[in-house]
């Protein structure tokens, strides 16, 4: 025995593993076949040199409880010499949640901080997703520090309460789930881009019901630090590192019928190319993690980009970062699609510069039918911001019966009933016209022609009862997050969401279409449920209207609010939106009167939904190397790509500074003052004498 763990230590020290298998794997030649968790024996690690206490051994070689003040050893630590000191010279040890990873300083391995709030809301979703799955089998699970609620039952047709939930099977007490232990029944986890494995780390010392978690990576460096990093916070019965390419991977567990349970995909850019394995190796009902860093592609700036990626055109405009959750979650059913599958969303976000998606698989033949009629595509009017779906698919029921046909469409005409910008490309231009038809057409009318983009996803991007119950947990454990104020904030207003309402619009881009100062997000509240229409804000924008008002109530709003507000008509163009919009007359008398139901309760309660960032360059990081390090001047670089096409007048002294040929010969009026520099003009050819 003693043996097999010198040999595995000699393994992890050199890094030889054979692509797609783990440390134990390599020794037994079993292929990517994962032990299961009663093979794995938990392990024990010996502490670092800033933790007090010895590296405790027992003679008959059994180890003693693992206490969470002193982390355990391991036989394996012990003859890799790391027992000594786990941390070398030149690492770090961070410290999120409760693991604690060492991470060297060497960009190797990538490592993000700003994505704590993403690490902390998955395993707030994780944890009540893991109780709902073993609440079916009759286990509960047990998070430290949540207070013991008696769970009730409320049945919302009624609206009453049916009193506590009964115990499973009629038995008095149920089998409980603790965190850090093997649960048999319990879910299986797969991080499949683990880099150094903080994500499932976290998983095992935070998460209850965890059968196992499988930490992968495709970079050999990753995976030592990753199997470090287990040992060092003594996770090694739960998580198993694994050295492959996560596609592989995936696949191959789906056809050897061993599917994941949670599958959580967070990678450097686009998720894109890991979408078709995952929804087949996602066990049925289980839950998808998906994150999208690469906003540009998805908020309109690369439109061709996104549909090579997402299988959808994203369009620029004020709802962006809405329209990407729906992009990202077009594809996840379109993919799903191929394989009799469909997505069902629990929580969809946009935070800082990416988006963080958690949807659950299901088979059904019948249920896929209905998937078209669930993708829209958008028209947006780039002249006044106006936006209409087009559903692809319609589904109509007959009895009990669904017939499914194409959509009839589309829902605008010619031009915008609006602002007058043409809806429709013209006829054919005649040869002298530009190549393009739609830049020939806005050359020869000066119109601005719509944007069409999608497909995207039509419904709900939430599970409002899902989400509140995340919101419950997280009341009933308070402190369990680094974020937790962050997180009750956001999905606060996520619950606030008008779930059926698609996209949204701005108050400054209604305000600035028409030239007009902007309205107070109460007031114009206060004017759309003065007028009967229901209205939300949105966790994605801080200035969102989302309302199910048609447009034309909105522009009448607005036409009610510049009658308070006057603008000069005189500099309107008779060609531009503002013109045409301000030139109709209101049909509905919009009340601007505060209503108390106006300011929603998130706002009321000051919580933390828009947060500011708490220190500079906060956002993505360099992406990590295989041969480790990192421009030592990345922030120069920065600065030097930034506004590149804009003149700089900071310095200049990089320019060829060549004077004019009349301040050369110092004749000529102003030859004082005709210098490029910043700098003063030489002695040598100032024209002036000096003073007497």
């Amino acid at each position: 025995m003693k043996a097999k763990f010198t040999l595995l230590a000699w393994f992890m020290r050199r890094c030889i593993l054979q692509p797609g298998r783990t440390v134990t794997n390599q020794l037994a030649g079993r292929g990517r076949r994962f032990p299961p968790p009663e093979d794995l024996p938990a392990r024990k690690l010996c502490p670092s040199k800033d933790m007090e206490g010895e590296c405790p051994q027992e003679a008959n070689g059994s180890h003693p409880e693992q206490r969470e003040e002193r982390p355990p050893t391991s036989d394996l630590a012990v003859d890799a010499g790391s027992c000594a000191d786990p941390v070398k010279t030149g690492e770090t040890v961070i410290t999120e949640g409760k693991a604690k990873i060492i991470f060297p300083s060497a960009n190797e391995v990538f490592y993000n901080p700003v994505q704590e709030f993403n690490r902390d809301l998955t395993c707030a979703v994780i944890t009540e997703f893991i109780r709902l799955q073993l609440s079916a089998k009759g286990i509960q699970i047990a998070v430290p520090g949540e207070e013991k609620v008696e769970k009730v039952v409320v049945d919302l047709s009624e609206g009453e309460e049916a009193g506590p939930e009964p115990a499973p099977d009629g038995e008095g007490a149920a089998q409980t789930a603790a965190v850090g232990d093997v649960c048999k029944e319990g879910v299986r986890i797969l991080e499949a881009l683990a880099a150094s494995g903080l994500r499932s780390i976290r998983f095992a010392k935070e998460v209850p019901g965890l059968q196992a978690v499988v930490a992968n990576d495709f970079s050999s460096k990753a995976v030592e630090l990753m199997a470090r990093n287990v040992q060092f916070n003594g996770v090694g019965h739960l998580v198993t590192s694994s050295l492959a390419d996560a596609r592989m991977l995936m696949y191959q567990q789906k056809a050897e019928k061993h599917p994941f349970d949670i599958i959580d995909l967070d990678p450097y850019g686009s998720p894109a190319t890991f979408l078709d394995a995952a929804v087949q190796a996602v066990s049925e009902g289980g839950l998808l993690c998906v994150t999208c860093t690469d906003m540009a592609v998805m908020a309109g700036n690369s439109g061709e980009t996104c549909y090579s990626k997402y299988g959808a055109m994203s369009i620029k405009g004020k709802f962006c970062h809405e329209m990407a959750l729906r992009i990202i979650l077009h594809s996840l059913d379109l993919r799903a699609n191929c394989y009799q599958r469909y997505i069902v969303p629990l929580l969809s976000v946009s935070a800082d510069f990416y988006i963080r998606v958690f949807v659950r698989v299901f088979t059904g033949q019948a249920t896929v039918k209905a998937s078209a009629s669930k993708q829209a595509l958008v028209y947006n009017c780039v002249g006044c911001g106006t936006h209409h779906f087009q559903r692809l698919g319609k589904m109509t029921s007959h009895g009990s019966n669904f017939k499914y046909s194409a959509a009839s469409g589309p829902p605008v005409g010619p031009s915008c009933e609006h602002c007058h910008q043409r809806h429709q490309v013209s006829p054919p231009l005649p040869p002298s016209a530009p190549q393009s038809r739609t830049a020939g057409h806005a050359a020869l009318t000066g119109r601005s022609l719509p944007q069409l983009g999608g497909p995207m996803w039509a419904e709900p991007l939430h599970d409002p009862a899902f989400v509140q119950r995340v919101l419950s947990a997280l009341g009933s454990n308070p402190g369990r997050f680094g974020t937790q104020d962050r997180i009750q904030g956001v999905l606060s207003m996520v619950t606030e969401e008008l779930s059926d309402v698609p996209l949204y619009y701005t108050l400054d881009c209604l305000s600035s279409t028409i030239h007009c100062n902007t309205p107070s997000l109460l007031q114009f509240r206060s004017a759309l449920l003065h007028a009967g229409y229901r209205v939300s804000l949105s966790h994605a924008c801080k200035n969102a209207i989302k309302t199910d008002a048609p447009p034309s109530i909105l522009w009448d709003i607005m036409r009610c609010w510049e009658r308070l507000h006057p603008v000069k008509r005189e500099r309107l163009s008779d060609t531009s939106p503002a013109f045409h919009i301000l030139s109709v007359e209101p049909t509905l008398q919009a009340s601007f009167t505060i209503r108390e139901d106006a300011n929603p309760k998130s706002r009321k309660q000051g919580l933390k939904r828009f947060q500011e960032n708490p220190e500079a360059y906060w956002g993505p990081k360099a992406k990590a190397k295989a041969g480790g390090g990192i421009s030592t001047s990345l922030q120069d670089k920065r600065k030097l790509h930034q506004n590149k096409r804009k003149e700089r007048l900071e310095d200049r002294s990089h320019l060829k500074n060549i004077p004019c040929k009349r301040l050369k010969e110092g004749s000529g009026a102003g030859a004082e003052t005709c210098c490029p520099s910043p700098e003063t003009a030489p002695e040598a050819v100032k024209t002036e004498s000096p003073p007497q």
